[in-house]
């Protein structure tokens, strides 16, 4: 998830209410940019840490395969590509918030995911994350959680996604996590705190940092049990 400025003369496609105010899906040239309530989130033009996020987590598992990888947040589908990019992996749980952007996914964004939601690996559950991790449901475990739901523990869309960053929410995914499995976590901004926090749950923390074309770097949280 971005806040950058949306792109002078970019087109609505549509506009659609959303659990938290409302969403629309412009194109801009050859590319699409996600707006919430008028703020820019996100767009197609690059997704650099969007794929780390699935990407490091995905390296620090030892499981030889069978795989089972929850993404937290569709988004435009880079982290979903880059996990389905993995042969290791049998089954990504998908869990979106909003209709509008996994019905996007499968549309006008599905080319810039390689048309991830196609694959037979991947189920969509259109829930709110929060509730979702902290419900038990299924009481399934995952090798990797890769979540992209905020712009930073920080910064985050809903005042009520806060939960998902303190100590019983990282408790609630730690219990998401298979033995030696890795939680990553993407972030606009550096968050000090939340990494300290990580540190109080997981033996193995670190963040990795990537530079973007304006403002600070964005930010992967990658955390695992020591």
């Amino acid at each position: 998830m971005h806040t950058f400025e949306s792109t002078t003369g970019a087109e609505e496609i549509e506009r659609v209410p959303a659990a938290d105010g409302e969403l629309a899906l412009r194109r801009a040239g050859e590319h699409y940019e996600i707006i919430s309530n008028g703020c820019f989130l996100m767009d197609t033009r690059a997704g650099a840490s969007e794929r780390l996020l699935a990407r490091t987590a995905l390296a620090a598992v030892t499981a030889p395969g069978d795989l089972r990888v929850l993404v937290g947040g569709l988004g435009v589908g880079f982290t979903l590509r880059e996990t389905l990019a993995d042969p290791r992996v049998a089954h990504v749980r998908v869990i979106e918030r909003e209709p509008a952007v996994v019905r996007w996914g499968r549309g006008p964004l599905a080319p810039f995911s390689g048309h991830a939601l196609d694959d037979a690996r991947v189920q969509v559950v259109t829930a709110d994350l929060v509730g979702w991790v902290r419900s038990g449901a299924g009481d399934e475990r995952f090798h990797a959680l890769c979540l992209d739901i905020d712009n930073g523990p920080d910064w985050t869309v809903t005042d009520g996604n806060a939960s998902l960053y303190d100590d019983a929410g990282l408790a609630a995914l730690r219990e998401r996590l298979a033995p030696g499995g890795v939680l990553t976590v993407w972030s606009a901004t550096a968050s000090p705190g939340f990494a300290d926090r990580l540190r109080e749950h997981f033996g193995r923390v670190r963040v990795e940092r990537v530079p973007v074309v304006r403002g600070e770097p964005d930010v992967v949280f990658v955390a695992q049990e020591g």
